[in-house]
């Protein structure tokens, strides 16, 4: 059988990434959703929360089932749910049911969110093992530019074609973009490997690059390091969720913007958010992971100590930005992070784990923020404890590099 075109399985993945990334264009539908329905914004915005806590928690519930029944199948009983879930929200939204469009959107097309997040991603990092960070990226990239489609797209359309035809189209749409990459994606044979991973030795005896370990996700899970990149992840990411959530009241709040400005501001923070899963894997592929994240939580730490004394709103603007890249290359370079610690034998499931930190900070970046600003009626305070946690993952970040560089001297001594 003739053997794939990796950067075709790359295409694929980028397709069934753009394809549920369109979440993150969420926003666009609370103006119209209350307008029509009568619904309050925080019954509208709710529907965001459910959908990304059951991306996490399906992604560590079906992260078994994608390794066992390979990229393939699960990519498809992804585009199944996930699009099934955008044409039952229609059908809901058509009745007027907020519950019903809860079960949809947010359950059902959420668990279709994680298994299809996670599908590609491993057999990406059997594909790419040279470039690890760089391929990830790409397919993460995926998920964090779907916005950028998505939203023009389901504004035109629900403008021309109503509300809940808008959900049958983009439902559609989706299912065959999800299908077509998921026909093509495959696992490479057994211990494939480019000819740019194997060195000849003095004896003429090809040699290839072994990561740190082979582990089950059980193994894994029971590993130190495991739980401190779990913990990387939480604070990483709760970070970047905060200021997403937050972010137009904010600018307006802290440095005058007007609402058009700040609106502005959101919509670029998106391209941020995209350019920063490619640029900041690819650039993992060359640093390493470990120092990649260490300069994450040095810059952050700065970043946010930094923020309240801001009264330029282009350098605010400019801090924001630059944290939104390490929000989306923290995403893109986990998948790597998780090869070099674990290896690929069960990637896939170690990765669901670990996007577990993803639902978790999905509710306590916003919370924490909501909390302190509205007992303070600023954000000072919220800055002040971010900046705290940042400090702590950045002691595990240098904690775990170290032990990294430890173990990788004790392999090559062996």
């Amino acid at each position: 059988m003739k053997e794939k075109n990796r950067w075709l399985i790359a295409l694929s993945a980028i397709a069934i990434h753009l394809s549920i990334g369109s979440i993150y264009a969420y926003s666009v539908y609370k103006q119209p959703f209350s307008e029509t329905y009568g619904w309050n914004a925080t019954d509208v915005a709710f529907s965001f929360t459910i959908a990304i806590f059951f991306l996490g928690l399906s992604t560590a519930i079906f992260g078994r089932f994608v390794e066992k029944r390979g990229p393939r199948i699960s990519a498809f009983l992804a585009a199944i749910l996930f699009s099934g879930g955008m044409i039952g929200a229609g059908f809901a939204l058509s009745m007027g049911s907020l519950y019903g469009f809860y079960l949809m959107f947010g359950v059902i097309g959420g668990i279709g969110l994680g298994i299809g997040y996670i599908s590609p991603v491993s057999t990406l990092i059997k594909w790419f093992p040279d470039r690890r960070g760089l391929a990830t990226g790409m397919a993460v990239f995926g998920f964090g530019a779907g916005a950028l489609v998505a939203g023009p797209g389901a504004e035109l359309l629900m403008a021309t074609v109503g509300i809940p035809a808008t959900f049958y189209i983009l439902g559609s749409v989706y299912f065959i973009l999800m299908a077509l990459g998921a026909s093509y994606i495959a696992k490479p044979p057994q211990d494939w490997k480019p000819a740019s991973m194997k060195e000849t030795n003095d004896k003429g005896q090809v040699e290839v690059k072994q990561d740190l370990s082979q582990m089950t996700a059980s193994e894994a899970v029971r590993t130190g390091r495991f739980w401190m990149l779990w913990w990387m992840m939480l604070i990483n990411i709760s970070a970047g969720i905060m200021l997403i959530s937050i972010a137009s009241p904010m600018a307006q709040e802290m440095v005058g913007m007007t609402e058009i400005a700040a609106a502005t501001m959101v919509g670029v923070m998106g391209l941020f958010n995209g350019g920063g899963r490619v640029g900041w894997a690819t650039i993992s592929d060359y640093i390493g992971r470990p120092n990649v994240f260490v300069i994450f939580f040095i810059a952050q730490l700065a970043f946010f100590l930094l923020l309240p004394f801001i009264t330029s709103a282009l350098l605010f603007q400019i801090i924001i930005y630059i944290i939104l890249t390490m929000y989306g290359g923290g995403f893109a370079s986990l998948p790597a992070f998780i090869g070099d610690l674990f290896g690929t034998k069960q990637l896939g499931a170690i990765h669901g784990y670990l996007l577990t930190s993803w639902s978790t900070a999905g509710i306590l970046g916003p919370m924490v923020v909501a909390y302190l600003r509205e007992t303070t009626q600023s954000y000072t305070l919220t800055f002040y404890v971010f900046a705290f946690l940042l400090a702590t993952a950045l002691g595990v970040s240098l904690f775990m590099r170290k032990a990294i560089r430890k173990e990788r001297r004790e392999l090559q001594q062996a």
